[in-house]
């Protein structure tokens, strides 16, 4: 072992990289539990509303909460490539018929790194609320309203977004193709 191995930096970098790959282990352990994770970030978010609520402060943390989350949202819900923007440079590039090229929906922010990042930023939110700087005194109900209608405003421009250039960017409700559909009229056809 040389001098180098056992100077304090050296050991801190090493903890830190061993926390760092342990995290990350976890977090790659977790991506296939969509809904225990969904539910956990769930529980997460309440303990978060019960500490704002019972300290009744902390409106200010929360609505800058609120207003990242709905940057998130945008991202989930929009596609990778805007087709506003193909649309000015190539025409139209997603189907506008049955007969187009099927292009499967491509999110800007994909559902892993939605959920790591509203987990993520409900965590650091708490943590602010034990630091009375963030306490800045303001009407709460005024930070709401304003919230409620600069998410209203977002969501209709996003929807409308998603009724011009035909985009759903989720995948219930939508036909899927398996493979027993197929066989089962290939076996009528062959008896035919």
């Amino acid at each position: 072992m040389n001098a180098e191995d056992a100077s304090p930096a050296a050991a801190i970098t090493r903890w830190k990289f061993e926390a760092s790959r342990r995290y990350q282990h976890i977090l790659d352990k977790s991506t296939p539990h969509v809904g225990q994770r969904w539910l956990g970030c769930l529980v997460v978010a309440l303990v978060y509303v019960l500490r704002v609520y019972m300290v009744q402060g902390f409106y200010v943390v929360s609505y800058a909460l609120g207003i990242y989350i709905l940057n998130l949202l945008i991202g989930f819900l929009s596609p990778q490539v805007d087709p506003e923007i193909l649309d000015a440079d190539h025409g139209p590039s997603l189907p506008t018929s049955g007969s187009d090229e099927f292009r499967p929906f491509v999110r800007r922010l994909p559902e892993f790194k939605f959920w790591y990042s509203i987990t993520k930023a409900f965590c650091i939110a708490f943590v602010m609320t034990f630091f009375s700087a963030f306490d800045v005194p303001v009407f709460w109900p005024i930070l709401l309203f304003y919230w409620v209608v600069l998410f209203t405003l977002t969501m209709r421009r996003q929807i409308a977004h998603m009724i011009k250039y035909k985009y759903v960017p989720f995948s219930f409700g939508k036909q899927r193709y398996d493979g027993k559909r197929a066989s089962a009229e290939s076996t009528r056809l062959s008896e035919d």
